[in-house]
């Protein structure tokens, strides 16, 4: 294992450990400041912090001209609102970024 990928790891470690549940109603202050950028239930919140982090401006740019992360909108901003929604969250300094919950398998009645 190389140095670069202990690095990876410990980031992804540390980044893992700074993810958590929020409401949306918390979010809001920064919502209003342009900071929260949503990633599509596609990709790995984790994962797309980490890029984030190390400023990894190709694949960001790729996954913005995907339509796989984006800032959030009014209309997600008030979905989210009337919802009452739990997101999961992790800070990469100045954004938020904010995964809607996948759905619990488990939950699902067949």
């Amino acid at each position: 294992m190389t140095q670069n990928d202990k690095e990876q790891q410990l980031l992804h470690a540390k980044l893992n450990l700074e993810t958590s549940q929020i409401a949306w109603s918390e979010l809001l202050r920064y919502f209003a400041g342009g900071h929260v950028v949503v990633v599509s239930s596609a990709l790995d919140l984790v994962d797309v912090a980490a890029r984030f982090t190390v400023d990894d401006k190709a694949m960001v740019e790729q996954w913005i001209n995907e339509g796989r992360i984006q800032r959030a909108t009014d209309e997600q901003a008030r979905a989210w609102l009337d919802a009452d929604a739990m997101l999961w969250a992790v800070v990469t300094r100045p954004w938020i970024l904010v995964q809607e919950k996948k759905p619990d398998p488990a939950a699902t009645v067949h």
